[in-house]
């Protein structure tokens, strides 16, 4: 079937109302109200879960622990986290280390999928982040912003950092009874990187990138209607 010229401009652009989301969990449409003070949250009229959480200055915060995990994140991988000292023999390795020695040790599975989700996850993740806040303080962010956060949500999900380190934890309460542990400036670096990519994922707000980004034309070329973010109070 040939579309019209019409059907042609018009098939399957983004609607122009920039208020009405729908629901991630019930699927509900319905126009979000920006309008809201400090603190407070939107929720979903049928099924309550939060829509949007108005948070205080959020760019700005989140750019500095952004940065501030980044730093120590490089931190955490330019030397041993870890030694061991035990009859007179001292051992230590790094994250990438540590799967490296597995991969030598015939478990390659492993070995790449600890490096992914210690190492390569993690960085993707700062750095997504960072491109994001950097790319949202032009006037108007590139569509590749709205890329990227799209894809941020993948990276946080397999960043497990934490995982890793409550094994080393428990590692460590093992071992502490046969061997001396020497900690170190980037096993600290690497404690403090898993509390701020929590504080860095809650002071974020998508939603604010997603207003700033201009997906669709901002004069309807059918009605003359102009579209903006300050409809939405």
């Amino acid at each position: 079937m040939r579309l019209s010229k019409i059907d042609q401009i018009s098939y399957n652009k983004p609607v122009r109302d920039l208020c009405l989301v729908a629901c991630p969990q019930c699927d509900l449409l319905q126009h979000l109200s920006y309008d809201i003070s400090t603190g407070s949250s939107v929720c979903c009229y049928r099924c309550n879960k939060e829509l949007w959480r108005h948070r205080k200055d959020s760019f700005n915060r989140t750019l500095a622990l952004t940065i501030a995990t980044l730093i120590l994140y490089i931190i955490a991988n330019s030397g041993p986290i870890l030694g061991l000292t035990a009859v007179g023999h001292e051992a230590s390795t790094t994250i990438v280390g540590g799967a490296e020695k597995l991969w030598n040790n015939n478990q390659q599975i492993v070995a790449a999928l600890v490096l992914f989700v210690a190492v390569i996850a993690p960085a993707l993740q700062i750095g997504f982040q960072l491109f994001i806040l950097l790319g949202c303080f032009r006037k108007r962010p590139k569509p590749w912003v709205g890329v990227l956060l799209r894809y941020l949500n993948f990276t946080r999900t397999w960043s497990m950092l934490e995982v890793m380190l409550l094994g080393v934890l428990v590692a460590l309460t093992k071992i502490s009874d046969y061997a001396t542990v020497i900690t170190s400036v980037s096993f600290f670096s690497l404690f403090a990187v898993v509390f701020l990519l929590a504080a860095m994922q809650s002071s974020f707000d998508p939603h604010e990138v997603w207003r700033r980004i201009i997906w669709v034309e901002e004069v309807d070329c059918f009605a003359g209607n102009k579209y903006s973010v300050e409809d939405c109070k």
